[in-house]
């Protein structure tokens, strides 16, 4: 009998082949996305070590120049942490719809394998029945060469 071919063998591969790319991809918005988390996270810093130094100050005393400029320095700080904040939802976004195509490629490749893994288990099955059928006509062809020759 001739050897196994999955008729679908190159689409499995194409398949296999888009999955590990979006892995890929996958990979590195996660990794944007923990940098972004990094970022936001030292604003916030900047912006509670800001604020605690103002308060210092403010029980010290401080001109209203002085005031002022802490409180318009805040106030920047907090639109830095509302364009931050925004640039991680977007990506966190973005990295939930990549790993929707993720999970959607990993399907198809699965349904693929599993209909591979089903062919082959035919193809055995077929295989391991030719081998009984050729093995039972050499027993056959035997025990009649044998009676013939008695």
């Amino acid at each position: 009998m001739k050897k196994f071919k999955f008729s679908l063998d190159t689409v499995l591969v194409y398949k296999q082949q888009v999955l590990d790319a979006l892995r890929g991809e996958h990979a590195v918005i996660l990794a944007q996305v923990r940098e972004q988390e990094q970022v936001l996270e030292e604003v916030w810093g900047r912006y509670r070590s800001c604020d605690e130094e103002y308060r210092e100050r403010k029980m010290e005393g401080l001109t209203i120049v002085e005031a002022t400029l802490y409180q318009n320095g805040l106030r920047a700080l907090e639109l830095e942490i509302q364009r931050e904040t925004d640039k991680l939802e977007a990506l966190r976004r973005k990295e939930e719809q990549k790993r929707s195509e993720v999970v959607e490629a990993k399907k198809d490749t699965a349904s693929l394998e599993k209909l591979r893994e089903k062919k082959l288990d035919q193809y055995n099955k077929a295989v391991q029945k030719d081998e009984e059928t050729v093995l039972e006509e050499f027993v056959t062809t035997t025990r009649i060469n044998q009676a013939a020759s008695a």
